[in-house]
């Protein structure tokens, strides 16, 4: 049985790359998941009441995640077979190379890396839609799910914001999909880190 459900993501959260790559590893080892990959933009989150929405913001002062969500959302729409392989090396590139996503040139290596023409990728990310579409997701799961940042897991109308402290590991994204629409428990959080 496909077992559907939503992971939101940020470039710049490294639990999010934790969740993110859990679900990616899932799915190339044959997982039957239909997974919506769902932008969510930390630098919105983070800004101001009463400051206009990071979108709305001219390039230079959106923050540092947004340009690097809307080549991920241009990968996923129009390149949805090259997208796992984008969404890992974007976050590779920002936590394990501590390269900065608001360069387009570190985007256009990501992509080229990806087996993207990274000239395509701009041009989509020029007209404007995928800044459109973060607007968009964004905003629909702050309103539809409350959600308030990354990774959250989204299934039906359970949401569930999840920390994985390692990266890539199936067995936790069972785990937490196993209890994701088990409503009684509504926060589990440990009071240290046994590390």
């Amino acid at each position: 049985m496909t077992r559907s459900f939503a992971i939101s993501f940020d470039y710049l959260c490294p639990f999010a790359r934790n969740a993110n790559e859990a679900v990616v590893a899932a799915l190339r080892g044959g997982h039957d998941y239909d997974v919506r990959f769902m932008p969510f933009s930390l630098d919105q989150s983070h800004t101001p009441e009463g400051e206009p929405p990071a979108w709305e913001r001219t390039a230079g002062e959106r923050g540092s995640g947004v340009l690097a969500l809307q080549w991920g959302l241009a990968v996923r729409d129009s390149f949805p077979d090259r997208f796992l392989d984008w969404h890992v090396a974007a976050f590779a590139a920002r936590h394990d190379r501590s390269l900065q996503l608001r360069d387009e040139a570190v985007l256009r290596d990501v992509a080229s890396g990806a087996g993207l023409d990274p000239d395509e990728i701009a041009g989509l990310v020029a007209t404007g839609e995928s800044l459109r579409t973060l607007a968009r997701e964004h905003t629909e799961a702050v309103e539809r799910w409350e959600m308030f940042g990354v990774p959250t897991f989204v299934s039906g109308d359970e949401a569930v914001f999840v920390r994985f402290m390692e990266r890539g590991r199936i067995d936790d994204l069972e785990r937490t999909l196993d209890l994701l629409d088990w409503v009684r428990l509504n926060e589990f959080k440990r009071t240290r880190i046994p590390r």
